[in-house]
């Protein structure tokens, strides 16, 4: 993996230890990807809510392929996505996403355990579906056998029967909305009272476009597969289009085999 931006005199220097440099192309440790992507540090006024998504998307801007992400996705592209996990405190899904994907509850990494603890982190991050319908297997993993136990996000008309279900199933709901559907805003506002304020969504698109359109979205973490699909696949982020494009500014880019990983945050 190399180093692309920001470029320092440092970037292509050996460690100390002769270790090549971040822009030879050597495999990064986990370590070292875990500093690259770090959550930016609290402020005077203490910790607050940072929400960043992590997507991939071919060059012809497709999300997925069969319905699915792993097909554009690379080795490198899932060890950036474990290390994303490892540094957040909630992943936040859609149900869609859930279903196709077939989630399960995240690990604890004894890699990141050290780093998770100093941090006052669980183990593991809790798993927050978004959901007006709560159609959603209870009897999965995700729900059954949890580290941490899995959230849901729904609105306060949600089907009663349902959050009962979930609840049943160990589930902790809650009420980001006041119709079927849930407020990003009012969301991310919920994890936040639960103390999680490193948050990271994996999408999918419909989830990723309402954040985008409700302001919400802090840091874009965007790998881009050097790979053509055609078709008529999603792109990264759907629904309704903004009013006026939201600017968000580069943080950095690494590349390896062809994929670049990169990094935008709110401007």
């Amino acid at each position: 993996m190399r180093r692309l931006f920001p470029v320092t005199d440092e970037t292509a220097a050996p460690a100390p230890d002769g270790t090549p440099g971040e822009g030879t192309g050597r495999e990064w440790t986990l370590a070292e990807l875990a500093a690259a992507y770090a959550y930016p540090e609290p402020g005077s006024e203490g910790p607050v809510p940072y929400l960043r998504a992590n997507m991939v998307s071919t060059l012809d801007g497709a999300a997925q392929h069969d319905g699915r992400s792993q097909p554009i996705s690379s080795a490198a592209d899932m060890r950036i996505f474990g290390t994303l996990r490892a540094l957040a405190d909630v992943v936040v899904v859609g149900a869609e996403t859930v279903r196709q994907e077939g989630y399960r509850p995240a690990r604890a990494r004894a890699e990141f355990a050290a780093l998770r603890e100093a941090a006052g982190q669980a183990p593991a991050p809790a798993i927050a579906v978004v959901t007006a319908s709560l159609d959603l297997d209870f009897s999965l993993p995700l729900f059954t056998a949890p580290l941490v136990p899995t959230l849901i996000l729904t609105g306060a008309a949600a089907p009663v029967e349902r959050v009962a279900a979930a609840r049943k199933a160990g589930a902790r709901v809650l009420t980001a909305g006041d119709g079927m559907g849930v407020d990003p805003a009012r969301a991310v506002a919920a994890l936040a009272g639960l103390g999680y304020t490193r948050l990271l969504t994996e999408g999918g698109p419909r989830l990723l476009g309402q954040m985008v359109a409700a302001g919400v979205l802090d840091e874009l973490c965007l790998t881009v597969s050097p790979m053509l699909t055609a078709g008529d696949a999603q792109r990264i982020a759907g629904g309704p289009p903004v009013t006026v494009p939201h600017r968000f500014a580069l943080l950095s880019m690494l590349e390896e085999d062809g994929f670049l990983f990169t990094r935008y945050g709110r401007s």
